[in-house]
């Protein structure tokens, strides 16, 4: 066999290989409504996935065909990538948070967006944008306004939980609308935080890499899933997935050690490996009975294209959540 055939098969099978671990996302958060599975993920207007298995994905129309109206005014250059998204259903409606943000600043903001429906077949079908959840400002906060995710306490409570590097991750109470956050000293919380080996100054993120927060209820306590160290970076990324819990919503999260997240505890869920320069950014839920981490990879043999990951949690006899980069 010549060299330039051989060379020709071992990339077809580097692609192919690539290809079976999933489609390319970022920052990937599930829905089912019916029979269908719907991904959002950071793209172009947000990016949209439909499934009928969680196995064969079919793109759909993005959410925003052009970018928010109110988006320029934060960022003046924004090009209509949007960040990082979480669905969540609640009155009846479903409430699209997204983040609209510029690299390694914290000037950012969370926006949110309503839709009766996912089916974008059905004729009320239609994303309707209510603008700015909350907003970071350099030289303001020390807090970064992106990477929102929403939960409802045992009171039906809305709260938001979000952020990356700076002072680290936040939790804030919502108004009963969904629609923006109370400001009380009640109302605000910093579950997770990372030691930094330098002083933070308020235009700078620092090196306390943290983000990514999701919360998850199961057995009467709240885990705390969160990715350390650095994403998006191809073979430099370090992502991993760290993991706390907590009887109540609010905190202390404390890993396996006994560790409170807030000091920079957290036990590792999964990281990456030889095929794989780094996996986070998760989100996670309950189908048919079973628990799922989902979350990106940056694949070893494709340039560090980020790839989906769906994986089913199993749970130790301690309830510590175990998941397998294999399938």
């Amino acid at each position: 066999m010549k060299k330039p055939l051989i060379t020709f098969l071992l990339i077809l099978i580097c692609v192919i290989a690539g290809m079976a671990q999933g489609i390319s996302v970022h920052d990937p958060v599930m829905i089912k409504e019916n029979d269908t599975y719907y991904l959002f993920c950071t793209g172009r207007g947000i990016a949209v996935w439909s499934s009928p298995d969680m196995e064969n994905w079919e793109r759909e129309a993005p959410v925003f065909s052009e970018a928010p109206t109110w988006a320029k005014d934060v960022v003046p250059d924004f090009g209509n990538h949007i960040w990082a998204p979480d669905i969540f259903f609640h009155n009846d409606q479903y409430y699209l948070y997204y983040s609209i943000s510029t690299f390694a600043k914290n000037t950012s903001a969370i926006g949110v967006a309503t839709n009766k429906t996912l089916d974008s077949s059905s004729p009320d079908y239609k994303w309707t944008d209510h603008g700015i959840v909350i907003e970071s400002v350099p030289g303001r906060d020390m807090w970064n306004a992106i990477d929102p995710h929403i939960i409802t306490d045992e009171q039906g409570t809305p709260w938001m939980s979000f952020g990356s590097f700076w002072s680290g991750l936040k939790l804030v109470k919502l108004t009963e609308d969904l629609l923006s956050v109370k400001n009380g000293p009640e109302d605000w919380f910093t579950p997770v935080r990372r030691k930094r080996t330098f002083e933070l100054d308020e235009r700078d993120p620092g090196d306390a890499a943290v983000e990514a927060p999701f919360i998850f209820k199961k057995d009467g306590y709240y885990y705390m899933f969160v990715s350390f160290d650095l994403c998006c970076r191809g073979e430099r990324s370090t992502y991993k997935m760290m993991v706390g819990r907590s009887k109540t919503l609010t905190g202390p999260y404390l890993d396996r050690d006994g560790k409170s997240m807030y000091n920079g505890g957290g036990t590792l869920v999964l990281e990456g490996n030889e095929d794989w320069y780094g996996v986070g950014h998760n989100s996670t839920y309950t189908f048919d009975g079973k628990d799922y981490l989902i979350f990106h990879g940056y694949d070893a043999h494709d340039n560090g294209r980020p790839r989906l990951f769906i994986r089913e949690i199993s749970w130790d006899a301690e309830g510590w959540p175990q998941v397998s980069i294999e399938e």
